[in-house]
């Protein structure tokens, strides 16, 4: 593995790729400069053991939870997978699917038990692993809970090829929607408020005051003990259109520079008018998918195009003005 990263390039990193979110981006820094550190000087010290901080990711779908963790993993040259927490409640071999992923671990590793043992898991939808409308808790969240718990306070498990994966340093980030919270927030937080006085940091009091407490998550629906092996939880926000415009048009990888490139690969010009992006914005927000609708909304733009220019070697220009408009193809002279 490369240097460690000191958090504040582990964000810079990070704002090459994802828009917005600054505070979980920090908060995601930290946890992972720690996490590493703590790596290190648990091989350097004998007599004291510092303990993992897994992470848990609260916010709205298409906030971007996958693909911040995407992007730490490829920034830190992990190996990392992902896994579906409502499957997991699906099925009748939690243990079997748990160790599963593991194995995907090490196959992202390239068979390099070593390298898998530092690796990242991100386990998405722990919020279905709790009890619907009041009733009590549901058998099959609740042991799942139970299942992951056991590999994300660190133990060994033995793989189908016989060898054992030592779980105590890969990092578990959780993820969720936790529709609902917000309710049990202003309830919880009604009475634990901290007041301020003229002396305090009015910035330092709102983030505790606005903080989930475990005990919020408890009244969500998850156990004592799976909530505890979550120390560090931090809040994604809902996307705004301006976030959703620049989420298409600036990172790396974003839709404007892929379509871009691709029709250059063909010796023709893409021009996007900046109202067409606002439009899209608008739709993906009306579906209510975050930035996961985006992509959708642009192929669909981007088919006609596409079907058109093999047929026409004489396009040399595409302009979209609207998203409700044909794009005007212009030919070579």
């Amino acid at each position: 593995m490369p240097s460690l990263l000191k958090p504040s390039e582990i964000v810079h990193r990070l704002d090459e790729h994802v828009i917005g979110q600054d505070s979980a981006k920090r908060t995601l820094a930290v946890a992972i400069y720690t996490h590493f550190r703590r790596m290190t000087a648990n091989a350097a010290l004998d007599s004291v053991e510092l303990s993992k901080s897994n992470i848990l990711l609260i916010g709205p779908t298409g906030t971007g939870k996958t693909l911040l963790c995407e992007t730490l993993a490829r920034i830190l040259d992990v190996p990392f997978v992902t896994a579906d927490a409502t499957s997991l409640a699906q099925t009748q071999f939690v243990g079997d699917e748990i160790e599963a992923i593991l194995h995907r671990l090490v196959d992202r590793a390239e068979g390099d038990l070593a390298r898998a043992q530092r690796g990242i898991v991100f386990v998405d939808e722990v919020d279905k692993l709790k009890a619907i409308g009041g009733q009590a808790r549901a058998t099959s969240g609740e042991s799942v809970q139970h299942a992951l718990l056991k590999i994300m306070e660190g133990a060994p498990v033995r793989l189908r090829d016989g060898r054992h994966i030592d779980t105590t340093h890969i990092l578990f980030i959780c993820g969720g929607a936790f529709v609902g919270m917000e309710r049990i927030l202003t309830k919880t937080h009604t009475f634990g408020f901290i007041s301020t006085s003229d002396g305090d940091d009015q910035q330092i009091l709102e983030r505790l005051n606005a903080r989930i407490k475990p005990t919020d998550l408890l009244e969500f629906g998850l156990i004592p003990e799976f909530a505890g092996r979550l120390p560090i939880v931090t809040r994604l926000h809902d996307l705004s259109q301006d976030m959703l415009i620049r989420i298409m048009t600036e990172p790396r990888n974003a839709l404007a520079r892929q379509f871009t490139a691709m029709l250059q690969a063909d010796g023709v010009e893409l021009q996007i008018e900046t109202e067409v992006f606002r439009q899209i914005a608008e739709l993906a927000i009306e579906y209510k998918a975050g930035a996961r609708s985006l992509r959708g909304i642009f192929e669909e733009m981007m088919t006609d195009v596409i079907y058109a220019i093999p047929d026409n070697p004489a396009i040399r220009r595409v302009t979209i003005r609207s998203l409700f408009e044909p794009a005007e193809l212009t030919t070579a002279a």
